[in-house]
């Protein structure tokens, strides 16, 4: 079987495929850590200086954003890859797409939070080159946050 061909394509944060696959990782991140789980403020249209869609033929099959932190620095928000197409690439597209992303915009630094029940997610961005730091912004007091960062 040859791997999938996977196209990564920047959209509209309100791009109805994107809204779908945000509210299906929220669904899945509730269903983890309880409603209302979600430190800060959740990511939108104003805030998000990019989002991506991973597409395989014409199926949308995972996403990740970019939010601004700091001169020099960006968040990743929203990554997700619905669970039929884990394991075979996807992450890895979305997350290559959106680090060449922000050196293009000049971000070196990226950040971004996760939960102890995401083991999968840990070692997928251990293996990608993000190490632990103490949280930063509304993560620096949750318990719950595992925050990372890679300087690209």
């Amino acid at each position: 079987m040859s791997a999938p061909i996977i196209t990564v394509t920047e959209v509209p944060w309100e791009h109805p495929q994107a809204a779908t696959l945000r509210d299906a990782q929220r669904a899945e991140i509730d269903a983890m850590y309880g409603p209302g789980s979600e430190p800060g403020v959740a990511p939108s249209a104003s805030d998000i200086a990019l989002f991506l869609i991973a597409y395989v033929a014409d199926q949308a099959v995972g996403c990740g954003g970019l939010r601004p932190l700091e001169p020099g620095a960006a968040e990743l928000k929203r990554m997700y890859v619905v669970p039929d197409w884990r394991g075979r690439g996807v992450s890895g597209a979305v997350l290559a797409a959106l680090e060449q992303a922000a050196v293009a915009r000049g971000w070196r630094t990226l950040r971004l939070e996760t939960g102890p029940k995401q083991a999968a997610a840990i070692r997928f961005y251990e293996r990608s080159g993000y190490v632990p730091i103490p949280g930063f912004g509304a993560y620096a007091d949750e318990p719950m946050s595992h925050c990372y960062q890679r300087e690209l």
